[in-house]
């Protein structure tokens, strides 16, 4: 094998109302397009899909959905959201 070397940084924000602070930040290193992803209804009851949708809305950004996704998604799922327009 040749010889490589594999990043994958990772940062989370905890804490009530973190993520209009997060969004500030991260925001201006992304695109115009936005890709929700997430699994099941839970992101929806609990509100924080509202709270992110509404805030990036406010920052101009265009939202594409892809919901349905389950724990270690197949590559078949995977290419679905590689479909969405974007």
């Amino acid at each position: 094998m040749n010889k490589f070397v594999f990043t994958y940084p990772t940062k989370v924000y905890f804490g009530e109302g973190i993520a209009a602070e997060a969004l500030k930040q991260e925001l201006p290193r992304v695109g115009k397009t936005i890709m929700l992803a997430y699994g099941g209804g839970s992101v929806k009851e609990n509100g924080i899909y509202d709270e992110l949708k509404n805030l990036l809305l406010q920052a101009d950004k265009e939202i594409v959905d892809f919901s349905g996704i389950m724990p270690n998604p197949t590559y078949a799922k995977v290419q679905e959201g590689a479909k969405l327009e974007i």
